[in-house]
Formats: C-alpha cells, sequence, structure tokens
C-alpha cells in the first residue's frame, strides 16, 4: 500500500509538535516559517528544492527496499 502525503503537511504536523510538545514560542515558529518565505526569493532557493527532493527520493527509495 502506498501513503503520499504532501511535505507542506509533514512539515505542518512537525511544527505544530515543536510548539505543543517541545515549548517552541508561536513567535519563534512564525519567524522560521517567514525567513523560509524570504530565503525562497533568493538564489539559494533552487538549491534547497533539489536538496529536498533528493532527500525524499532516497527516502522514498529506501521504503521500497532499493539501495
Amino acid at each position: 500500500m502506498t501513503l503520499t502525503l504532501p511535505l507542506v503537511l509533514v512539515l505542518g504536523v512537525a511544527a505544530w509538535a515543536a510548539i505543543r510538545f517541545l515549548g517552541v514560542r508561536l513567535w519563534v515558529a512564525v519567524v522560521i516559517g517567514l525567513f523560509g518565505f524570504y530565503l525562497a526569493d533568493t538564489f539559494v532557493a533552487p538549491l534547497i528544492d533539489g536538496t529536498t527532493r533528493t532527500g525524499v527520493q532516497v527516502v522514498n527509495d529506501t521504503q521500497h527496499g532499493r539501495p
């Protein structure tokens, strides 16, 4: 059985869990989120996107038993 989750949903749940269980303050999470939006408009955005896609692909390949 294959389960597909959008990465933004996974990151949203991780952010909620950090705020709820790790004691991260809401304003810190908002600042980090805003930093991400501003970072997306820089020259580093394609590198971050490519690295994220490669990481997700590695995780998917590992789960399917491929090296």
